[in-house]
């Protein structure tokens, strides 16, 4: 039965890592509310003398609507009465976390988001401790692996997770990659091992031998078709983000 008990517990339960750490298993802490937060669109408005209405001006220099850096708060509950246990506590969280740029995942999210953290700690009485922690985090939340990394199955969402393995191409006169992109416009990351070109929209780019990156090569959300020709092996790092 206890065994039993202990399992559903584990099943239950919500944690959040933030880096390294696990709040739960690290310092005890418990989620009671999480926010998010929305990403706001930077938007710009001109207004133009005998024109009704004002010129939207959002998509103009991009194509595509960019945003803003949000908050996300997530309060804790740390249950205990002892006041120097606590102290101690909250001051561990404020060393290895408070200020900090640090990735965080919620739960069995596939995604990670990441930002800079603030700690806020509070008694609240002589059995309950609240805790606070804000991320000043990017627009995005990301993918946990990209495409040159090794899968974590164990983490691994059949539902929304996209399986990516992008490394080592063998390019033999030519390869066709399909990539299947999220709402984050992304600049993949090639690394050839001979210098080769590869073809998007219609758009051809030459790729040296090493690492490099095209400005101009941006692939956005649905299926982005690359076409490359030489001889030789390739790989695309590629990451995807969803809002």
């Amino acid at each position: 039965r206890r065994t039993d008990k202990s399992r559903k517990e584990k099943l239950i339960m919500f944690d959040v890592k933030i880096g390294d750490y696990s709040m739960y298993e690290d310092f005890g802490l418990q989620a009671l509310s999480i926010d998010p937060g929305s990403a706001e669109v930077d938007e710009k408005f001109k207004e133009i003398p005998g024109r009704n209405g004002d010129s939207d001006l959002t998509d103009a220099l991009t194509g595509f609507p960019t945003y803003k850096n949000t908050t996300m708060k997530i309060t804790f509950d740390f249950k205990d009465g002892n006041y120097d246990l606590w102290i101690a506590r909250a001051s561990e969280l404020q060393n290895k976390l408070h200020g900090r740029r640090m990735k965080v995942i919620l739960g069995n999210d596939y995604f990670y988001y990441e930002g800079r953290i603030s700690v806020s700690t509070e008694k609240l009485n002589k059995q309950y401790s609240g805790v606070e922690i804000s991320v000043n985090r990017d627009p995005y939340k990301y993918e946990l692996q990209s495409s040159v990394e090794d899968w974590e199955w164990d983490t691994f969402n059949f539902e929304t997770g996209i399986i990516r393995e992008y490394g080592n191409l063998q390019v033999n006169g030519t390869l066709e990659l399909v990539i299947p992109g999220r709402a984050m416009r992304v600049i993949p990351v090639f690394e050839c091992s001979e210098e080769m070109t590869v073809s998007y929209n219609g758009t051809t780019y030459n790729l040296p031998k090493g690492k490099s990156q095209s400005p101009d090569l941006l692939l956005g959300e649905g299926d982005n078709v690359l076409v490359f020709k030489g001889n030789g092996m390739v790989s695309v790092d590629y990451r995807g983000g969803s809002l």
